[in-house]
């Protein structure tokens, strides 16, 4: 497994790979021919970006007639999401909770910085006093 999310991560790692991968998740089954009108690279070019992320197996290709198409396999995606990037972000959401907790219960009890003023530190309006 840490060998194929090796082969995820250096196919990622490329710019035109990931932007080969948003064009596939934008319209799905597309042929080299659509791939490449797309960008300004040569068809040998980009078939050797579409073999790396066949490699690691981001990109699965079907035979329709004389066609292939390219589809995106978002799985290997999925794996790292949850290996590499939920563990943190539980931690993050927890502590979040925590933080939200302690403000509620912080929010119960009256705060020394908001306490009511006394009665000598109201502003009185001259006006009002003499009614």
């Amino acid at each position: 497994m840490a060998a194929d999310l090796d082969l995820v991560f250096k196919a990622l790692a490329d710019p035109t790979r990931r932007l080969l991968l948003d064009r596939l998740f934008a319209d799905n089954g597309q042929t080299l021919g659509a791939l490449c009108a797309q960008l300004e690279m040569s068809r040998q070019a980009v078939t050797k970006h579409l073999d790396v992320l066949e490699a690691a197996n981001l990109v699965a290709t079907v035979r329709r007639g004389r066609e292939k198409l390219h589809y995106l396999n978002p799985e290997p995606i999925e794996a790292i999401a949850e290996r590499w990037i939920g563990k943190y972000e539980r931690r993050r959401l927890q502590a979040l909770r925590d933080i939200k907790l302690a403000l509620e219960l912080d929010g119960d009890q009256p705060h020394p910085d908001h306490e009511a003023p006394h009665q000598d530190q109201i502003p009185h309006d001259k006006e009002h006093d003499d009614e």
